[in-house]
């Protein structure tokens, strides 16, 4: 009887097995609380934060982040590469904020930006409307029930 309950248990542990240490590849990671773009959010990782990660569920990584906190992070967000944020120079370190660091990473940042709005290549103007838009988590759920989308109902 105890053999059975105890693989019972070592199989259902197994689902729960961690992927391992990942890499946040976004400015800023929205943690959940659930498996969800609705789901409450409980905390934020910046660029290149590390978490441990368990299997992937239906697009959605369980996390536990460095200081313990657990909750959930679209696979869109993480990366099994080791993001490693170091120059070769100690003028680096001064003042970069991680938005500027995960654009860099991406090879785009300001300059970039200033110097093909100044060639006119590209209109940004449309892009800076889109930048400015503010979308409610109630405002989602809205459309996404009204669309009978997935996670309209939750």
């Amino acid at each position: 009887m105890k053999i059975k309950v105890l693989a019972v248990l070592l199989v259902m542990t197994a689902g729960v097995a961690l992927a391992g240490p990942m890499s946040v590849q976004v400015r800023n990671g929205k943690v959940r609380a659930t498996p969800s773009q609705l789901g409450k959010i409980v905390a934020t990782v910046d660029y290149g934060a590390q978490v441990q990660a368990g299997d992937v569920q239906n697009g959605w990584y369980p996390v536990t982040l460095p200081d313990g906190q657990t909750g959930w992070l679209h696979e869109s967000a993480l990366t099994k590469k080791r993001i490693a944020m170091s120059a070769g120079t100690s003028d680096a370190a001064t003042g970069v904020s991680s938005d500027e660091v995960a654009l860099a990473g991406k090879g785009f940042n300001e300059q970039v930006e200033a110097k093909m709005k100044a060639d006119g290549k590209l209109d940004y103007t449309w892009v800076d409307r889109m930048a400015a838009f503010k979308v409610t988590e109630d405002q989602i759920a809205s459309f996404r029930a009204q669309g009978k989308l997935p996670g309209g109902a939750q």
